[in-house]
């Protein structure tokens, strides 16, 4: 079993404001640095440009249950499962994001993956009415 760190942050919208919001992969630009920018629409899932060329993503099928799980296809072709969850806290929402320790990843990259994640969610958060 891999190591995984759950970075959590709570949002004061409904879940399913915010589970529309992150589901639209039009808006990952505006708050997943970390992953890229330009998303565009393809073949059912999200092309975003990065810094080592096009990745392409697909969020799990739109369900009720606040479940944004998404598969990232990377550049060089390897792929990485990335569990993420929108759970309704009262009129508010909670926003989780696993992050998992890949094969090869140092601590010390480990640690920045999780900090960018982390620098991600508080766009998020911000963008939709935090702070």
């Amino acid at each position: 079993m891999r190591q995984s760190a759950t970075l959590s942050i709570s949002i004061p919208r409904g879940a399913a404001e915010v589970y529309a919001f992150v589901a639209d992969g039009a808006n990952l630009p505006r708050w997943a640095a970390g992953l890229g920018s330009g998303a565009r629409s393809v073949d059912g899932g999200w092309e975003v440009q990065t810094e080592a060329g096009t990745a392409w993503l697909r969020y799990a099928e739109t369900n009720a249950f606040g479940v944004l799980d998404h598969t990232v296809r990377l550049p060089d072709g390897g792929e990485v499962y990335v569990p993420m969850r929108v759970v309704a806290d009262g009129e508010g929402s909670l926003v989780l994001f696993t992050v998992f320790r890949e094969a090869g990843m140092t601590d010390e990259q480990f640690a920045a993956d999780a900090r960018a994640v982390a620098r991600d969610l508080e766009t998020l958060a911000g963008l939709l009415g935090r702070g």
